[in-house]
Parts: structure tokens; C-alpha cells; sequence
């Protein structure tokens, strides 16, 4: 309610749940655009390329099933940005799997949004996300996270 005692229109289940995946959406997207930033630090041919290119697909993969899901409840998917802001400098094979391991983080962070819904498909999908998420995060770190897509300060008392 405001302070005139009029009621503030709440977003439907269907707009929480377009609102939840837009977000997941807009994570992937960064994601995909993060891993050519990844890639083109790397090693032509090694392991780690490979690696970064197995990862940059399915962060493409799960763009078009977000997208998939978002035009399945009657919203519009919205675009990739031309550009993103990197989280830091990337020069190095190491600052690119760092900013990798970063991606995977903010990634998970995002689908936490679609974990909360009450819609059970959706929340089974996204748990599934953040849990690969977490895996990439950790094989990219080389060390697990407790809460994957918790910021560690959100864990601080």
C-alpha cells in the first residue's frame, strides 16, 4: 500500500517468472561475450581453449532455452548488449580464468532469481543451471564455493 492507502499493483506470477528469466538471459548473454574475452587469452589449441569454447556453447545453449521459456510465457527475449564491462583487466591465460571462474559466479547468482519461483519446471531448470555453473566456476578456480551464486559478503553475519 502507499501512504494514500491505494494498493501497488504486484507483478503477476507469469511477470515474476519473465522478470526471473530476463535476468538468467541477461547473465547467459554476458556469459557468452565474457568467453571470447576467455578464449582469446588462451593458448591456440590447448585444453583450456577447448574448455573455454565447451563453455561459451553452452552458455549459448542455455541463452536460446531462456529464450525458448521467455516466449513461451508471452514476453519477448530481450537482446544481447553490443559490448560489456569486464569485472577487471584481462592480459593473462590466469586473468582469463579468472574472469571465467567470475562469469560462472554471476551466472549462478542470476539463476537463483528463476530458483525462487514457485513454478516447479522452472526451479528444477534453473538448479540445474546453477549447479553446472558452479562445476565451470570451480573447474575454471580450482577450489568449490560454499553457497554457489551467493556473493561471499551475503554470507557475513
Amino acid at each position: 500500500m502507499t501512504a494514500a492507502g491505494t494498493r501497488t499493483a504486484q507483478p503477476s506470477a507469469n511477470g515474476r517468472a519473465i522478470a526471473a528469466l530476463q535476468e538468467a538471459l541477461a547473465a547467459e548473454q554476458a556469459a557468452s561475450y565474457g568467453y571470447g574475452i576467455v578464449g582469446a587469452h588462451l593458448q591456440q589449441g590447448s585444453a583450456m581453449q577447448g574448455d573455454a569454447t565447451d563453455d561459451w556453447v553452452a552458455h549459448l545453449r542455455a541463452s536460446d532455452q531462456l529464450a525458448k521459456l521467455i516466449s513461451a510465457r508471452g514476453g519477448t527475449p530481450a537482446p544481447s548488449a553490443i559490448v560489456y564491462q569486464l569485472p577487471f583487466q584481462v592480459s593473462t591465460a590466469a586473468e582469463a580464468a579468472a574472469l571465467a571462474a567470475t562469469v560462472e559466479d554471476r551466472v549462478a547468482q542470476a539463476y537463483l532469481g528463476v530458483v525462487a519461483l514457485a513454478e516447479t519446471g522452472l526451479r528444477t531448470f534453473a538448479a540445474e543451471q546453477v549447479r553446472a555453473s558452479a562445476l565451470r566456476a570451480e573447474a575454471w578456480r580450482g577450489s568449490t564455493q560454499a553457497f554457489p551464486g551467493l556473493p561471499p559478503a551475503s554470507l557475513r553475519r
